[in-house]
């Protein structure tokens, strides 16, 4: 039976591969885009989206995040080839650690704050499988983004509307 980090690592993988065909077609020239006044930018979008590995890594290597000490300052990405370089790097980072740490931490607890408030406390194991959860809840959302714009929109799972149109 395979351990929970070699599941991570193995799921981390699988995603990896539709989220950075989505990053990669990020066009710089709407970065600042919205589909609604209230929504996040594709810049934002697509950065947070590309930062996701590190909530893993953050997950594994502390007990908490309180944004009041560690204010969220994510990378600057201004292209696609710069998301999908931040991604990987997260990514790499997120299997180097995951390859190396013992599933006995998992019960440890996790908390993410707001000067000192607690917002979400979870063990390390729900924590991770949020951040996949995180990832491809906010690929998907940047795969409307896409569409909205008329982008063909890669498959993730399997062939997408855009490219059975082509089979």
């Amino acid at each position: 039976m395979i351990t929970f980090m070699q599941s991570f690592l193995q799921q981390l993988e699988h995603e990896q591969l539709g989220t950075r065909k989505m990053l990669a077609l990020v066009p710089a020239d709407k970065m600042s885009w919205k589909p609604h006044e209230r929504s996040m930018s594709m810049k934002d979008l697509a950065t947070h989206l590309a930062d996701i590995p590190t909530w893993i890594t953050l997950a594994i290597n502390t007990s908490e995040l309180d944004f009041a000490a560690t204010p969220y300052n994510p990378k600057q990405c201004n292209n696609s080839q710069e998301l999908v370089e931040y991604f990987d790097s997260n990514v790499k980072d997120a299997e180097a650690l995951l390859a190396k740490s013992e599933d006995a931490i998992l019960n440890d607890t996790w908390a993410l704050k707001q000067a000192g408030t607690v917002l979400m406390q979870l063990s390390k194991l729900q924590t991770i499988q949020h951040s996949f959860g995180q990832l491809i809840h906010h690929r998907a959302q940047l795969g409307v983004y896409l569409r909205l714009l008329d982008i063909p929109i890669p498959g993730v799972y399997g062939p997408s509307a855009d490219e059975q149109g082509k089979m």
